[in-house]
């Protein structure tokens, strides 16, 4: 009687088990195929010369490396990268936190606020990167019509090498703010009304409130709109390629975008490749550095 008692509990744990992989085999396929096997199949790249169809023509080892690190642009993309990290990460999570705060409280219109600080979410890159393209037109663009009504001269937004980052980081802001906005609007109606109620019986203003109780409270959700914001900086494509290709001068050329140029404009698979371990291994590395250093200083309710 036991002895059948436990085969039956073996086919039903097995049973279990294979629904329990079965409901699990999507994922797994999609994980595998999008993730894992180009992962791997980069770290071989990264260690072969390839010809311009991308078939191996010569194992090199850690030449590519080697190479890669001796080089003056791989450093002038990472310095670039930086600068645009710098330029868009603080001002977004800023401004966010800004129009989160003027539309936290109930008044008129509030809604129609929301829905258009909320907008850019819906916005690809590639129809972003176009309607920005429209406005820093040096000469019919609306930016340079403002700057004329002030009687400013007209910048050459796209094509100064001084102004092309600032340019692109200008509709980077603009494009993240919606997703960042929510979320930081999402967690301050988080916080219990409570706390303002008592802010306010004991004499304490909207600002001090905001400094000293509002934003303890709200920081695992900046910490996390940090983290994803420099993730998201460091991936910048679609916006310098449509926008500025890297120019001028190699004044937008980030990282990402120089792989994508050794990878799929001068077909050097090899090098991309490398490219893109480092700027993985960049990406983790400073991932974990922000939860050692950062995550210390967040205030969990």
């Amino acid at each position: 009687m036991s002895s059948n008692r436990a085969a039956i509990n073996r086919r039903n744990r097995l049973a279990e088990n294979v629904l329990a992989y079965g409901m699990l085999a999507p994922a797994l396929i999609l994980f595998i195929s999008f993730l894992f096997y180009p992962m791997i199949r980069s770290i071989y790249l990264s260690m072969t010369l390839t010809d311009p169809r991308g078939n191996v023509i010569e194992f090199v080892g850690l030449e590519n490396f080697f190479d890669l690190f001796q080089t003056s642009q791989f450093y002038s993309s990472l310095w670039t990268t930086l600068l645009f990290i710098l330029l868009t990460v603080p001002t977004t999570i800023l401004w966010s936190l800004l129009l989160a705060a003027l539309t936290h409280n109930k008044l008129r219109y509030t809604k129609a606020f929301q829905f258009i600080y909320s907008l850019p979410l819906a916005i690809s890159v590639g129809t972003g990167s176009i309607i920005w393209g429209l406005l820093f037109h040096p000469t019919v663009g609306m930016l340079n019509y403002f700057l004329s009504l002030a009687r400013i001269p007209a910048i050459h937004w796209l094509t100064d090498p001084s102004w092309a980052l600032i340019s692109v980081s200008l509709m980077t802001i603009w494009m993240n703010m919606g997703f960042l906005y929510i979320v930081l609007s999402s967690g301050m109606q988080g916080i219990p009304e409570e706390v303002y109620d008592s802010a306010k019986i004991d004499g304490s203003g909207p600002v001090r409130t905001f400094i000293q109780i509002v934003l303890p409270l709200l920081s695992p959700t900046l910490f996390f709109s940090l983290i994803v914001s420099v993730i998201g900086a460091f991936q910048a494509f679609g916006q310098i390629n449509i926008l500025t290709r890297g120019g001028p001068m190699n004044s937008t050329n980030v990282i990402v975008y120089s792989i994508y140029q050794d990878a799929f404009v001068n077909f050097r698979f090899g090098t991309g490749s490398a490219q893109a371990l480092v700027l993985f291994a960049i990406i983790l590395a400073l991932t974990l550095l922000q939860f050692t250093v950062l995550e210390k200083k967040v205030h969990y309710q």
